[in-house]
């Protein structure tokens, strides 16, 4: 074997998990087809629970000074993301640019071996491993690997090669998006209809400003190439009278609505992740950071069944849980589509749904839905509300000093939190301590006082943040720790 794990795809999705993989003891190889890293930027900061995945690996140091903000909005529609419970707000300035870059250095610091300039050809199954065939700067060669991780985006050529079945709803239209300097043009908040479109403008970083444009009625084209800015140009006038065609394109992109999920997320040896399993119009900014969580989900599943003695029924779990992410990511989208890419006719169901979000509760549930905060795994039975929840943010007081949730998961382990100083239970989790560490401590609630952990005297807390047992778990400590941990 030459590696675990071979990771195709450089992008958010690929570089976290190797990321993940090197921290679970894994060794991987990223093959990225390009040389170096485009610059563009199609994925623009991140949701909530993004910002709570990086802050659990300590990385958000790494992306300096953030500007974060409560505006949000559901398909066009104002959504006050300040109602969420989380000590993160949303960020809309991060570039995906900078999100890989961060990521890739991380993980090369881990010690992935990451390999630009080598695209993959094709691939075999065998009954112990992966063979790709791989294009690179000394030729065509192959590589082996226990395991093959197809992060290698919409068209992904992992997908194809290993057969999976991806099935869906085909674009209907097709949308522009560009990065402009030497142009200045007033705010105009996504969903912003006008006659003949729907429009999108404003301002980021270095004085770029950012634009999407869709006209009605234009039929989606099989493109080779990003458009020419002169045609992006054209749409914008026709559908705002403003010329921006003095401007100079930092890059230009084209997208459409075509909505797909494969059926499977594994199949034998080969596994999706990130926009090779999903596909879907991006509304909120949600496919780059649902793909990242996709990685933290796997990543630590892979590396335990790699390095034993987790059995591959584990990885099961990865498609069972984040299938059903997926799917509800899908249907979100499209309900979000056809509220600002419509015209008229749909009027109603906006005037409607702007009713509805008069109470907090449906506010409360849309915003939870786009920033990633409704997910819950099934993880078995039990009747703590936190079980299967990601754990919030919770500081700790313990013999040693002070600590929180959070900090306890940046080693990417298992963590047995012990708030009862209870003898018995650090003792049945005594043979798993090599893959989770247990902590005795006491929550530390500064200011206004939170509940999150009354009514429990332990949680197991999975490596993706995952509360995977409590006390009140319908089933015991031992059980829990073999399921997501493998035997003792």
């Amino acid at each position: 074997m030459d590696a675990s794990v071979i990771v195709v795809g450089a992008g958010p999705a690929g570089l976290m998990l190797a990321a993940e993989l090197r921290l679970g003891g894994v060794d991987v190889i990223v093959l990225e087809r390009l040389d170096q890293r485009t610059g563009q930027s199609r994925g623009l900061g991140f949701t909530v629970r993004t910002m709570e995945v990086f802050d659990q690996r300590g990385l958000m140091p790494r992306f300096g000074s953030l500007e974060t903000s409560s505006a949000g909005h559901f398909g066009g529609l104002p959504l006050d993301f300040g109602i969420l419970d989380s000590r993160w707000l949303a960020n809309k300035t991060v570039p995906q640019s900078r999100t890989e870059e961060i990521l890739e250095e991380w993980a090369a610091g881990l010690g992935a071996d990451i390999r630009r300039g080598h695209e993959v050809l094709g691939l075999a199954q065998e009954t112990e491993g992966v063979t790709v065939e791989v294009s690179g700067p000394a030729g065509i060669h192959r590589l082996r690997a226990r395991y093959l991780v197809g992060c290698d985006g919409g068209r992904s050529t992992v997908r194809k090669a290993a057969g999976f079945d991806f099935p869906g709803t085909a674009a209907t239209m097709e949308m522009f998006l560009a990065d402009l300097s030497g142009v200045r043009l007033r705010p105009r908040l996504i969903g912003e209809t006008v006659p003949g479109g729907m429009v999108m403008s404003g301002e980021l970083e270095n004085g770029l400003t950012r634009i999407i444009v869709c006209e009605r009625g234009t039929p989606p084209q099989r493109r080779a190439q990003p458009p020419d800015f002169p045609e992006v140009a054209s749409a914008w006038q026709r559908l705002t009278g403003e010329d921006i065609s003095h401007a100079e394109p930092v890059w230009v992109s084209a997208f459409g609505d075509a909505t797909r999920q494969v059926t499977q997320y594994r199949r034998g040896r080969v596994l999706l992740a990130g926009d090779s399993a999903h596909i879907h119009l991006p509304a909120g900014g949600q496919g780059m950071n649902a793909s990242i969580q996709d990685s933290v989900n796997l990543g630590w599943k892979l590396a335990a069944v790699i390095r034993g003695p987790a059995g591959e029924e584990l990885l099961d779990t990865y498609h069972r849980e984040r299938h059903a992410v997926g799917r509800r990511l899908l249907m979100n989208t499209q309900a979000q589509g056809l509220l600002f890419l419509s015209g008229d006719e749909v009027q109603p169901v906006r005037e409607v749904l702007t009713e509805l979000m008069e109470y907090h509760d449906v506010r409360l549930h849309l915003a939870r839905m786009v920033s990633g905060l409704d997910i819950r795994y099934d993880v078995g039975g039990g009747g703590h509300p936190l079980l299967g929840c990601r754990m919030p943010h919770v500081e700790l007081v313990c013999a040693d000093g002070k600590t929180s949730t959070t900090e306890l998961l940046h080693p990417g382990r298992g963590v047995l939190l012990d708030l009862a100083g209870d003898d018995g239970l650090r003792r049945s989790a005594g043979p798993w301590t090599d893959r989770v560490d247990v902590v005795t401590g006491l929550p530390h609630y500064p200011g206004e006082r939170s509940d999150l952990l009354a009514g429990t005297r332990a949680v197991l807390i999975r490596p993706d943040g995952h509360v995977a047992w409590t006390t009140e778990s319908e089933h015991d400590l031992p059980t829990a720790l073999t399921t997501w941990f493998g035997a003792a």
